[in-house]
């Protein structure tokens, strides 16, 4: 899988995966379960993944979107 964003922002993580879901990319949120051990404290960032065979195309929807500027390298 292919990282595209790594963030606290659980608003634009469910904003992401609404959108890529209505495109027909499966996301994969990491760590989104971390704040467990992290005390609930919210500092350990959740990771957006997409399938390899995915990852252009949404590079390019969230680009589209204006999120350029939230996506990992890669």
């Amino acid at each position: 899988m292919i990282e595209l964003i790594r963030t606290n922002d659980l608003v634009l993580i469910s904003a992401v995966e609404a959108m890529l879901a209505a495109e027909g990319i499966e996301v994969f949120v990491a760590d989104q379960f971390a704040s467990a051990v992290d005390g609930s404290l919210g500092f350990l960032p959740r990771r957006v993944l997409v399938q390899e065979d995915e990852a252009d195309r949404a590079r390019r929807l969230l680009r589209e979107a204006g999120l350029a500027q939230e996506l990992s390298d890669g």
